[in-house]
This record gives structure tokens, sequence and C-alpha cells, in this order.
């Protein structure tokens, strides 16, 4: 969730804070799992969603978008803003596809990797530290661009999708799945921000103009807000009920990620905030 901010080094602080506290969180991850009677020789894709999909609605999400993208075994993947690969894995192991993913967050990259190898699919989800504004990559280099949940961490939007339209083949496609505003002023911290100096979602009006500014063409647009709202309740009640996964998002974000994703369905319930999907194409052919 963290790629390229203003300031950037908060928002890897924002990130990075709990490594402190549980160090290696690959290391924490698959020391809890075995804890839990998961076989971490077995360990699959599934095993790992309650921890790595770091945005609303989960490894269900990352399928729809993938779909909506046509993604499919000859797909180029670059997921920008990675976190901890949950996407990528799911990708490279649902779909077929090669993945390269970038984040800010060292620590998140180093597991990002760990956990890949640890599922066997280090041969098709790579990932390394880069910045969303300055890609580490040729012009034309992937068939699909692919952003969940990053971009409420990035002010300088055109400059992001600008960048994603370079890396992007002629005939290749942009998958946004994120985080807009709604009405009226969030509700902090949330799971992308502690306090607004590095959160900066905008209007979903604003992302299709800036996406189109950028040079694509959008396909198709939807606002899943409603099961996202269905979701955090869903998980709200699990929780409560204490039947949680003991491997979740709090091992990544650390003991105040409770409050929030309280503030989270509160923002999403009080229309504080939306959800956005977006297939966009580049023109031309590659």
């Amino acid at each position: 969730m963290s790629p390229g901010g203003e300031p950037a080094g908060l928002v890897r602080d924002h990130y990075a804070r709990a490594d402190a506290i549980r160090g290696d969180l690959s290391e924490a991850v698959l020391a809890e799992l075995e804890r839990t009677g998961t076989n971490i020789e077995r360990l699959t894709v599934e095993d790992l969603a309650p921890l790595d999909q770091f945005h609303v609605r989960g490894i269900e999400a990352t399928r729809e978008v993938a779909r909506a993208a046509a993604i499919d075994e000859g797909t180029r993947v670059l997921d920008v803003g990675c976190g901890i690969g949950g996407p990528a894995r799911t990708l490279a192991h649902e779909f077929g596809c090669r993945v390269t993913g970038v984040d800010l967050t060292d620590s998140f990259i180093a597991s990002a990797n760990r956990l890949t190898a640890s599922v066997g699919l280090e041969d098709r989800a790579v990932f390394q530290v880069a910045d969303a504004l300055s890609l580490p990559f040729d012009d034309a280099s992937f068939d699909v661009v692919w952003t969940q949940h990053a971009a409420m961490n990035i002010e300088a939007k055109d400059r992001l999708y600008a960048e994603m339209f370079r890396v992007v083949k002629p005939g290749g496609r942009l998958a946004v799945y994120d985080i807009v505003l709604g009405a009226g002023d969030l509700v902090y911290p949330v799971p992308w921000a502690r306090e607004p100096a590095i959160s900066f979602p905008v209007a979903p009006e604003r992302v299709r103009e800036l996406v189109e500014a950028a040079g694509f063409t959008i396909t198709s647009v939807s606002d899943p807000t409603d099961r996202a709202i269905e979701w955090v309740r869903e998980r709200r009640a699990l929780r409560d009920s204490g039947n949680a996964p003991r491997v979740n998002l709090a091992m990544l974000m650390g003991p105040d990620f409770r409050e929030m994703s309280e503030n989270l369905g509160r923002n999403l319930e009080e229309g504080r905030i939306r959800v956005i999907q977006i297939v966009a194409e580049r023109g031309g052919r590659s």
C-alpha cells in the first residue's frame, strides 16, 4: 500500500512502524502460522491471504480486478505499491502471469520475496524497492500496470499516472482499485495514514480526469463501495466473535491497526470515503 509519496519518508515510517515491535515480518508470520497448525512446508497463497491483501474486500477484490483487466498467463504485470506481495502472488498463482512488485518500504519488500519463495512462486513474482513517481523500468515494459489502495499516499497523482502510462505497452492496460473521497472529513487514523499529512485521496471524478490526462482511455469504471461496507461488517463480526485469523493485518501494521480498521469502516459507512475500480487502456498496439 505504500508507493512513493510526499513526503516519502513519512510514508515509509507509517508502514514500517511495527518493525521495531515484532522484528522480521516474514519470520513472525511463519512462526505464527506454524503455531496455529499450518504446515509451513506446504504453505499456500490462501494461508497468507488474511495478512497480505492490504485493501478492502481482500483477495476477492484482487480476483475481480484481475478478471476486469483480462490478466492471463501471457501477461506481464507491474504492481505499484505491492506491500508484502499478496496480490502479486494471487495473480501469479491463479492467473499464471508474471509480476514485478515495487514498494517504498524495505521490510515489506524483504517479506514479499521471502513469503513468495515460501509458496514456491519466486519464478513468477519478484519484488524491489522503488518509488512510484520514478519507476526504474524502461518505457513500454509491461502489459498491465496494477495498483490497489496506493494512490491515497501520493499527492502528485499526475506524475503517478504519467509514470504508469510510460511503462505500460501500447495496447496495454491500467488497473486501479483505490479509496476515493466521499462527503465529509476523514476520521483518522486509517490504514494508509495515522494523520492527514500523508493522506491524499481525491474525488472519483478527479481520478478519472487524471487517468485520462495521462493518456489512457478508460474502458470500465465501477463503484464497489456497498460490497466494501458489507465486507467491513463481516470482518468486524468475525473479530468480535473471537474467530478472526490470528495471522492478520495487525501483524503488518502493529497494535493500533484495530483503531485504523474501525475508522476505515466508519469512514465507509458514513460516506466519507468510497471505493473505485477503473480499467483503462493505452492506445496503439505493441
